[in-house]
């Protein structure tokens, strides 16, 4: 089943998006993260698509998506909510499942949270919060900061492929095809010929600007919907200690989290490989009454 690709205007901004599945089936919006864009979840909306309409935004500043002309402001959490409510009421979608990626789990977070978009509270049926957390490592957020803020740029697509598979070496197992179709679907080519990742710098000023941005507790405490959070085995960014806090407050006391360490990754997994996909997949059939049993 092939994508379709789409554009729609939420708060000023032109948001680009692929679309999955049948128009009619119930939802999953499958965000990516920081320095990407939303073909990362191609895997996942080819393994939902049968039955669940899959939305695959692009952030504002990433992938094919406008640019912000006012980073300050745009780039951050509390805005990137506000596009993906918009996103909502534009695509007339009620309630959706959301599946996010490192910054696309802590955007799922604040709309699952309904405190800085109370349009949202009660229409995220599920959260999946792939490699993130409430609370992240500063020592990782710097190390992100540090190669997001400063893209390289190449002479050539396969130098910039092999940079991705380096810097991203920690996502797991991906085949050759999988590495080809994340380079190509993430570079953008500047002025004097050369090639660099497709979104932009200024987007890293989200740490500099707003350091606590990703210190979400209050909105983590205010979700009632049920959370599953994938943590990469050797995840230097969501570490042990905050996911047992989530399982102490929030959703996890109130018995609604489950937390699933993912082998041979760190951040974050890929959710490419069959094992991964299965889990993700499961977690929201079980929570979609449109599937249940008679």
């Amino acid at each position: 089943m092939q994508p379709t690709s789409n554009y729609a205007t939420c708060a000023g901004r032109e948001i680009h998006y692929t679309e999955w599945g049948p128009p009619g089936g119930p939802v999953v919006i499958a965000w990516h993260g920081l320095a990407r864009t939303g073909r990362d979840m191609d895997e996942l909306a080819q393994r939902l698509a049968q039955r669940f309409r899959v939305i695959c935004p692009d952030t504002l500043g990433r992938g094919l998506s406008q640019w912000s002309p006012d980073p300050l402001r745009e780039y951050t959490l509390a805005f990137y909510a506000r596009l993906a409510c918009e996103l909502f009421d534009r695509l007339g979608i009620e309630e959706a499942h959301w599946v996010g990626t490192s910054m696309g789990g802590a955007i799922g977070t604040v709309c699952a949270g309904g405190l800085q978009v109370p349009a949202l509270r009660g229409r995220i049926r599920s959260l999946v919060l792939n490699d993130n957390a409430p609370r992240l490592a500063q020592a990782a957020l710097d190390r992100i900061r540090a190669y997001a803020g400063s893209p390289p740029s190449f002479a050539t697509v396969r130098e910039l492929e092999a940079f991705y598979r380096q810097v991203y070496k920690p996502y797991g197992w991906m085949s050759d095809a999988q590495w080809r179709r994340l380079t190509e679907t993430s570079t953008r080519r500047l002025p004097d010929g050369r090639v660099t990742p497709h979104y932009d710098p200024a987007m890293v000023r989200q740490f500099i600007d707003h350091p606590r941005d990703y210190e979400l507790w209050e909105h983590y405490d205010a979700i009632e919907a049920p959370v599953l959070c994938l943590r990469g085995a050797e995840s230097d960014l969501v570490l042990p200690d905050a996911t047992a806090e989530m399982m102490q407050r929030g959703p996890g006391a109130r018995g609604r989290l489950r937390v699933v360490e993912v082998p041979g990754c760190g951040h974050a997994p890929a959710l490419n490989v069959p094992a991964q996909l299965d889990l993700v997949a499961g977690f929201i059939e079980a929570h979609e009454p449109a599937l249940a049993v008679a």
